[in-house]
């Protein structure tokens, strides 16, 4: 295919947000927000076009792009595989609603919050497609400006000080990335990943350079103990920004742990499995625990966020077919179902201006679409049969008891809390008698909302009871890389021996 499909991908957005800027109609005109809707929502039917064409059939990477950006130091080559053409699709499919949401919600400098928006998903979409080193460091770095603009000037009372704790973690977590990266330029003379791949790495440098990668990996993640940042910036983002935090950004960092961690370093991710296994059960077990004692739902939801991502890594570094397509549809459905939990919070916000679960209640009786749509986002974070949670979780945990029966009893304890603290936080706010007399004038979703809500709960569902076409995607592309992972080891132990 001649046509450049992924720089279009990535650069139509940022073409968006250009022409946005520069429209000097008042931020009243229907312009900007006409062009914010038509740029995401072409986008996405780019990328669903994408995954029409994409041939499932081969594991190498599809519709490369590899063009000289600094003479004899860095090339723009991008491309896709099975694994990054998902997170592609998911970024394409939660930016148009966030614009919805936003437009409907945002009165102050919404011009600026929709350029934001835009070239965030550029920035998001240039990290699941980079085929180089520097080019997904830039990409994966450039991510961190407009998130902390949308916190720090849209967000609520300690809108500076999260922006700044989000802001100064994740790029801490980073610098050692980015010397890791150059470090590995002057050991293997490129930073193309698919010559890193051919080549490999020295195995004497990979248990340093693992740690780096997984410096900022783990922060953005995020895993325990550096997940703090997480929930106050949940808290403090606006709606919008808290839906882009949740089901994309994070998915960086899994995603990094796929193709980088396991992809470059495979000896040094045998070696500090243990490591992770032990850092995911914590906090899959202890966030689920300080999720039950949250007064704030976005706060329930965020430690609820870090749990379910502690999942995640758990899976990947299985190191089993079951356990890596497992963490891929539980990254998907995390995407679908915290950005739909956020934003159940946020209509809810935007009509009592409290995020507080005790002054709610029977919301059921004068909000019943609102109540239907929330139970089914709840269940679909327990992990009810039926949702894309419970086919991540069931295939996550499978891979956990072929490795370790112990680490799977463990992580099965998340399963059981999380059913506790999502099942409470429904009951305390829809369900029992109004006793918040404010609440007995509140209004039902309008039509804005009931469209991007049900249009989460769609694909919830489908693909909890229909996951097929989600494997047909994946499946060849992590079975070639636990082929190679596994050659990789033979060769090390060989070698020893």
């Amino acid at each position: 295919m001649n046509f450049p499909i992924l720089s279009s991908l990535i650069l139509l957005p940022l073409i968006g947000s250009v022409f946005i800027f520069f429209n000097k109609s008042s931020e009243k005109n229907r312009a900007i927000k006409y062009v914010s809707i038509f740029i995401t929502f072409s986008n996405f039917l780019l990328s669903l076009y994408l995954w029409y064409i994409f041939d499932k059939s081969i594991s190498d990477f599809q519709f490369i792009e590899d063009r000289e950006w600094i003479s004899g130091l860095i090339n723009y080559k991008v491309g896709i595989d099975g694994i990054s053409i998902l997170f592609v699709v998911l970024t394409a499919f939660i930016t148009p609603l966030c614009v919805i949401s936003v437009i409907s919600t945002i009165k102050y400098r919404l011009k600026d919050f929709l350029i934001a928006i835009l070239i965030m998903e550029s920035l998001m979409i240039g990290v699941f497609c980079s085929l180089d080193l520097v080019v997904f460091y830039l990409f994966f770095e450039g991510g961190l400006i407009p998130m902390f603009l949308i916190i720090g000037i849209w967000g609520g009372e300690r809108r500076v000080y999260s922006a700044f704790k989000f802001f100064l973690y994740t790029l801490l977590g980073s610098v050692l990335m980015l010397v890791a990266i150059i470090s590995i330029y002057w050991i293997a003379g490129t930073t193309d990943v698919q010559e890193l791949y051919k080549i490999g790495i020295d195995q004497k440098y990979q248990n340093l350079l693992w740690l780096a990668f997984f410096s900022s990996f783990a922060v953005k993640t995020p895993m325990w103990p550096v997940h703090t940042w997480l929930p106050d910036a949940h808290v403090e983002a606006p709606t919008a920004g808290s839906v882009l935090l949740a089901a994309i950004l994070l998915k960086m960092a899994g995603y990094g742990f796929i193709r980088f961690s396991i992809g470059l370093f495979p000896v040094a991710s045998e070696y500090f499995v243990p490591l992770v296994y032990v850092l995911s059960i914590i906090a899959i077990i202890y966030t689920s625990l300080v999720a039950l004692m949250q007064d704030d739902m976005k706060k329930l939801i965020a430690y609820s966020s870090v749990a379910h991502m502690g999942f995640v890594t758990l899976g990947i570094f299985t190191m089993t077919q079951q356990g890596i397509e497992g963490s891929i549809i539980q990254m998907i459905s995390h995407g679908l179902i915290s950005a739909a939990l956020f934003l159940c919070v946020g209509v809810i916000y935007d009509r009592r201006h409290t995020r507080q679960i005790k002054d709610y209640g029977g919301l059921v009786s004068v909000m019943p679409k609102y109540a239907i749509l929330f139970m089914i986002f709840t269940l679909g974070a327990v992990g009810l049969p039926g949702t894309t949670g419970f086919v991540g979780e069931f295939l996550i945990l499978l891979g956990a008891f072929k490795k370790s029966f112990i680490v799977a009893i463990f992580a099965s304890i998340g399963v059981i809390l999380s059913a506790a603290y999502m099942l409470w936080l429904y009951r305390r706010v829809v369900f029992g008698k109004i006793v918040n007399a404010d609440l007995k004038n509140i209004v039902d979703l309008n039509k804005s909302e009931k469209i991007i809500l049900w249009t989460l709960a769609i694909p919830s569902i489908f693909y909890g009871f229909y996951p097929e076409p989600i494997f047909n995607t994946i499946d060849v592309s992590i079975n070639s890389l636990i082929q190679t992972y596994n050659a990789n080891l033979d060769i090390y132990f060989a070698g020893k021996n």
